[in-house]
């Protein structure tokens, strides 16, 4: 890997994130359905899987390593509390093997692995670790270790996010998507589903082919893609990453949006609205998770929209790392007042003016910041 800022860092993240991402594809071929022992409601009522433990231990214990300390600030959507229950010793013992079978992996990676096995302890210790609050001082590290369960557990998009938040700003992000396809027609396509149900042939290797994972580092004006390590093949620096640019379009006429699947903390129809005042005519791509931001990075979809319900906060996890390749790949990203994401007051986007608004470029992203500024008053937000 070339010198330059934060060339160590980025390393040992694609890397591990490669690792979460085969890790993922396991879990996520060994589930049956929702009600399977591996899939576990949270006190929220959320969902939460053998894979989203499993990748925090290995990113917490990869960060902690490879930096030699433990006291590796990580900010992360997971805790112990639901894996501690009573009536979750099978999950725990399911993840205790997930990531150890993960971490015997490693130097399929460029990583290395422990000298032995982690027992129990050791692996709750390492999801534990990740309690930082984050905030304006210092450096963080800021993991969503399974983006869209629901999406992930359905056999549909989702993605693993790892970002690092220095002095309050995003200095580098990994977005590992590991059912992003070559072709942006499937984007929303429900893989599971075809596999179990299907005679017929999937479509040709080259756009059935899918799985990737994105980084880019603030200020270099670049963000790549790489495919994820197949078969018994070993990840190899740069791994055929390509340059990704985001997409020319910005007649809104022409325009591909994305926006949440879920609709219970998102307002669809304000969004709704809010399209067909700037001319959007496309039916919108509803994709899981923090693909939305890949998918414009690549150029697959050029405007990305969320407008939370009252009362619902966005976390930094949900953004951090997507957001800063679509800038770097040419893109823009603010709330919908315009201002640029504040990332440094902790778990959440305190201050956050009304929503997100993503796109490929400036002239888009006007249009529909004014539109926002016309429809708001109107809105039942």
């Amino acid at each position: 890997m070339e010198d330059g800022n934060y060339s160590k860092e980025l390393d040992v993240a694609v890397r591990v994130v490669h690792m979460a991402c085969s890790l993922c594809q396991r879990v996520q071929n060994g589930l049956v359905s929702t009600d399977s022992a591996q899939v576990k409601s949270k006190e929220d009522d959320s969902l939460v899987t053998i894979a989203d433990y499993s990748v925090q231990a290995i990113v917490s214990w990869m960060l902690s390593e490879s930096s030699g300390s433990q006291n590796v600030s990580i900010v992360a959507e997971e805790d112990v509390k639901t894996l501690s229950k009573a009536d979750s010793a099978g999950l725990l013992a399911a993840v205790v093997d997930t990531v150890n079978k993960s971490l015997a992996e490693a130097p399929k990676y460029g990583l290395k692995s422990p000298t032995k096995a982690l027992g129990t302890s050791l692996i709750i210790e390492a999801i534990s670790r990740c309690n930082s609050a984050g905030g304006a001082r210092g450096r963080h590290w800021v993991l969503d270790p399974v983006d869209g369960t629901l999406g992930f557990v359905r056999g549909d998009q989702y993605a693993v996010a790892l970002a690092l938040i220095e002095d309050g700003k995003v200095v580098l992000g990994v977005l590992g998507c590991p059912n992003y396809p070559m072709k942006k027609e499937l984007l929303n396509y429900h893989y599971q589903y075809h596999q179990a149900t299907s005679k017929l042939s999937p479509p040709a290797m080259n756009g059935w082919e899918r799985g990737c994972v994105m980084y880019a580092v603030k200020g270099s004006g670049e963000a790549w893609m790489q495919p994820l390590v197949r078969g018994e093949n070993k990840f190899q620096w740069p791994n055929s990453a390509t340059l990704i640019r985001v997409s020319a379009i910005d007649d809104p006429a022409l325009a591909t949006s994305c926006e949440p699947v879920e609709k219970a903390n998102s307002n669809h129809s304000f969004t709704a609205g809010l399209a067909y005042s700037v001319g959007l005519r496309k039916k919108p791509l509803r994709v899981h998770s923090m693909v939305k931001y890949a998918a414009i990075a690549r150029g697959d979809a050029e405007i990305f929209m969320k407008f939370a319900r009252s009362g619902y906060k966005e976390k930094i996890w949900d953004h951090a790392a997507g957001v800063i390749i679509v800038e770097e790949a040419g893109g823009v990203v603010t709330d919908a007042g315009g201002h640029p994401l504040d990332f440094s007051r902790g778990l959440y986007l305190e201050g956050l003016d009304r929503g997100i608004v993503a796109c490929s470029g400036a002239t888009l992203h006007e249009k529909i910041i004014n539109a926002v500024y016309a429809s708001w008053d109107s809105s039942n937000l």
